[in-house]
């Protein structure tokens, strides 16, 4: 259906900069929680070789202390969104600040690998929390016609959330002399590096405290007053606030409390969820996580010094912030489908020519080394795949599953998609360390046969959400 009340609402914005200065306020306050997930996925980069060293562990053990945060993801993806429709939206993300909170200072100060580990789940669990959360909240509170870009802010904090913690990581580096074991502030320098995720989380937490409750879950909960309240602010006071509530409820009447057996159909899933849990499981294979968790060890592994490596692994952060600005750019425009198969195509070129580079590896230990021609090309193609996942999947994968579930399913579906993704992305990063002892390039050619199947699924099983209402999904 196509409602009338949106078009006022689209005048309103462009008639009143305030309004819209607002309406940025509010989804880039709550795309912090988006900040806090790419900052604290990939700070554990500048402390892999430190956790090494100093609890003495294998490639396998290390391997499960930097992916089990992720299974902890995925627990907090399946908790928020039935928590969320029933504490409201703003809970969940408070919640989530705590527990990212909690989660860098104990980090910051374990006694034991298996400490550690428990602080990492209980990071895990709010970085889950925050990659359901704040896509759908966006996605709530965001008029159409600024809906994807406003929901693409949720990427764009998570590669800035990336990138800061590559060049905190890089600067403490620098203060301990480049020693990731070097004393600083009385600690070693990677317990440093995951301690200062505590600031961020402060402030995500006190940013949550100004930004208004989804209109959605106070349509849901029967206080339609404030509901009507909050749409004024968000879509302008030309819109008609009675047919918005009207559409709202019209959506929502059989979205009360959903449960994940709404979510079952024929083959085990509504055939909608399954093209989530798919779109989800395609952007993890890919390999993306490997280069934002183990760059620095990836690089030094193939000869590549330390001080350089974490340079490489900053600069590939950088590359990640201008492909999510690409897109964001051009989500609205060119629609989330031919931006996201596009895009795909180009990570299966990038991924083919780092394993084709990385076949020429050679040397045992600590003498390894590349030849020039294919160090130049392993560089360029794994910041070109960067730039590819950022521009495409990187931001399409996370506004499609924020828009593409029916209403009444929308947050259990989406808490199954995102806990689908967090699985994924455990086992890529729990596997690398092990799977780069057997063959660092066979892992990248696996990724790369990956991001070429990405495409026809995208082609024939991706809805396509652009210009649509969330209403209109079903």
């Amino acid at each position: 259906m196509t409602s009338t009340a949106q078009q006022p609402a689209a005048g309103g914005l462009a008639a009143r900069p305030n309004q819209l200065r607002h309406v940025v306020f509010v989804a880039a306050s709550a795309a912090m929680g988006g900040f806090l997930f790419g900052y604290d996925s990939a700070v554990i980069n500048g402390a892999v070789e430190g956790i090494r060293g100093r609890f003495d562990v294998g490639a396998a053990t290390l391997g499960a202390v930097i992916a089990i945060a992720l299974l902890g993801a995925a627990a907090g993806a399946m908790l928020a969104g039935r928590l969320a429709d029933r504490v409201g939206r703003l809970r969940v993300m408070q919640l989530a600040a705590l527990l990212f909170l909690a989660s860098s200072i104990g980090s910051m100060l374990p006694f034991t690998a298996w400490d550690l580990s428990f602080w990492r789940i209980v990071g895990g669990v709010a970085i889950g929390m925050a990659s359901v959360i704040g896509p759908t909240y966006i996605a709530e509170v965001a008029p159409t016609e600024y809906r994807g870009r406003l929901v693409s802010f949720q990427q764009a904090a998570v590669v800035l959330g990336i990138a800061v913690s590559q060049l905190v990581n890089w600067m403490v580096l620098s203060l301990a002399d480049g020693d990731q074991r070097g004393s600083l502030l009385g600690l070693e320098a990677w317990q440093v590096m995951l301690g200062i995720a505590a600031v961020p989380a402060l402030g995500y937490g006190l940013l949550v405290l100004r930004i208004p409750e989804s209109p959605r879950y106070l349509v849901s909960v029967g206080r339609t007053g404030e509901a009507k309240e909050v749409l004024r602010t968000l879509e302008g006071a030309q819109v008609d606030l009675d047919a918005r509530v009207a559409e709202i409820e019209h959506a929502a009447r059989s979205d009360k409390a959903p449960r994940f057996k709404d979510l079952r159909g024929r083959f085990g899933l509504l055939p909608i969820v399954w093209v989530g849990v798919g779109l989800s499981v395609f952007q993890q294979f890919v390999g993306i996580n490997v280069i934002f968790y183990y760059s620095s060890s990836l690089w030094q592994s193939v000869g590549i010094d330390p001080s350089s490596s974490f340079f490489y692994s900053f600069t590939t952060s950088v590359i990640n912030i201008v492909g999510t600005v690409i897109a964001m750019v051009l989500i609205d425009r060119v629609g989330r489908k031919p931006l996201a198969a596009t895009g795909s195509a180009g990570m299966a070129v990038s991924l083919a020519a780092v394993a084709w580079a990385f076949s020429y590896k050679t040397g045992t230990g600590d003498d390894i080394s590349l030849p020039d021609t294919q160090a130049t090309v392993a560089l360029v193609a794994a910041h070109a795949f960067v730039l590819f996942f950022a521009m495409s999947l990187g931001v399409a994968a996370w506004v499609l599953l924020g828009e593409m579930f029916p209403s009444r399913i929308r947050a259990a579906a989406l808490g199954v998609a995102a806990c689908a993704q967090w699985v994924a992305n455990w086992l890529v990063t729990a596997t690398f360390p092990s799977m780069a002892e057997w063959n660092l390039s066979g892992s990248y050619v696996i990724y790369a046969i990956f991001a070429t199947l990405v495409v026809p699924f995208i082609l024939k099983w991706v809805p396509e959400t652009k210009g649509r209402t969330l209403e209109e999904m079903g």
